[in-house]
């Protein structure tokens, strides 16, 4: 006979808690069926999904059988829970059989499953609201309880957010179409920028990838990054620029200076000619039909990230540039123990973000300092500053470096950008020639060799980002 009195976990109530029974009962009464069936389920349940601490142990034994390739039946369960001295408080060999002839069959035990995962996600839901509640009566800094309370919602999101395997004749269709409109050039594999030797060498910019664009201090990776997004907006995609070092008003400087290709200087300045004016306020036409947006808040972590990104989700977001990585900060009142791990973290979850949104990220980064001691110094994989995760978690790493040691103060600015890795590109190694026109914060393709000449000392030649 079928038990209806549950053990309680430790701080449960005795309000009422979403869950089935009958659909517990049933996934366990077709496991046992059919110990086979376990394929079918073991990518939505887990132990924890059974609010019936019994129901919990049962699936775990079935699940450790089912792991080690051991037909489970009642027998073999009672036996194994029975070894791990469970055997009693999960109602004995009576109970194994009771589940057993509850169902007729296993055929349909995935409903069965789905049912339990669905008021597994409903408890999970009220618990982190529950505690959601306790840490914003806490006595602490608003903005702390802010950045806790959202990592708790976000950590809530990932719950249950495992795919299953698919065979590749089920993908055949989709990817022969897929193919097929890239051969007709209906798609393009991303979104391409205007420098075409970037777009050959990475092939566009791809939903789902993470760009790295690392330099040392005062070589533009923040300037191209900027010209990339006004290029993308240009083109509708909705971009957002996180600036930890600039303000929102500089973002906007470089902008305008940028699409009204107006002295830099002295627009800084304010010190403009007629002409000039009559640039910036079609430059300011322009801007504001563009889906750009900026921020400027310092020492971001990585759920301010996501929220800013989730914020922008209903403007169809495609660009995230985050600048730069080695400013952001670890979760809002952690302690503070590993540098370098809190940088993994933040590099790789804005992978997972990039994945799930679809979005671009693009990363920069610093680089460290023996790059300059180096006669010639282009930049290598071991010189990404503070984590080897930033190198596994991109898909693309682009370095950028002077290419000659003279410089011209007033000319254009001959820089190299290699290609150091590049996940989904044979073409990693590559060398590209770009040329920087500091005065109105624009980039271009350069047709100028990449001189590998011996490296002055940084300061000789730097400009602006």
């Amino acid at each position: 006979m079928m038990r209806d009195d549950v053990p309680l976990r430790e701080g449960e109530t005795l309000q009422p808690v979403p869950w089935s029974r009958e659909a517990e009962q049933s996934v366990l009464g077709a496991l046992l069926l059919d110990s086979e069936a376990f394929d079918r389920v073991g990518d939505l349940v887990q132990v924890q999904s059974f609010f019936d601490v019994r129901h919990g142990a049962i699936f775990g034994a079935i699940a450790g059988m089912a792991s080690s390739q051991k037909p489970a039946d009642v027998v073999t369960v009672f036996e194994a829970l029975s070894s791990a001295g469970k055997a009693e408080d999960c109602g004995g060999l009576s109970y194994l059989n009771a589940l057993a002839q509850s169902v007729p069959s296993a055929a349909n035990v995935r409903r069965y499953a789905e049912i339990v995962a669905e008021r597994a996600a409903d408890r999970k839901l009220r618990m982190v609201t529950d505690e959601a509640a306790g840490v914003a009566r806490e006595g602490s800094p608003v903005a702390e309880k802010i950045d806790r309370i959202a990592t708790m919602f976000a950590q809530l999101q990932q719950t249950g957010l495992r795919s299953r395997p698919v065979a590749a004749a089920d993908l055949l269709p989709a990817q022969i179409d897929y193919l097929n409109a890239l051969a007709n050039d209906e798609i393009l594999p991303g979104v391409q920028t205007h420098i075409q030797s970037l777009n050959e060498a990475l092939g566009g910019m791809a939903e789902g990838k993470v760009v790295v664009i690392a330099a040392r201090p005062s070589i533009g990776k923040s300037s191209l990054a900027e010209d990339l997004l006004l290029h993308f907006a240009k083109t509708g995609h909705t971009s957002l620029f996180l600036s930890q070092e600039m303000e929102k008003r500089e973002l906007m400087e470089r902008a305008l200076a940028n699409l009204g290709h107006v002295d830099y200087s002295r627009l800084q300045a304010g010190k403009l000619q007629d002409h000039e004016w009559t640039q910036v306020t079609d430059a300011v036409e322009q801007l504001g039909r563009l889906p750009l947006y900026f921020d400027d808040q310092p020492a971001l972590t990585l759920m301010d990230i996501r929220s800013k990104a989730l914020h922008l989700a209903k403007q169809g977001l495609r660009f995230l540039v985050v600048d730069y990585l080695q400013l952001c900060s670890g979760p809002a009142g952690a302690r503070r123990e590993n540098r370098n791990t809190e940088i993994e973290e933040i590099s790789r979850g804005l992978k997972t973000l990039a994945k799930q949104m679809k979005l671009t990220v693009i990363l920069l980064s610093q680089l460290n300092r023996e790059v300059e001691r180096r006669a010639v110094p282009e930049p290598t994989l071991a010189d990404l500053r503070d984590s080897g995760a930033i190198e596994q978690d991109a898909d693309a790493i682009l370095f950028l470096w002077p290419a000659r040691s003279e410089y011209v103060p007033g000319t254009p600015r001959l820089i190299a950008c290699t290609l150091a890795k590049g996940r989904q590109s044979s073409r990693a190694g590559t060398r590209l020639a770009l040329e920087f026109q500091g005065a109105y914060q624009k980039w271009f393709e350069s047709s100028e060799p990449i001189k590998h000449t011996t490296h002055s000392p940084r300061g000789s030649g730097g400009f602006s980002e």
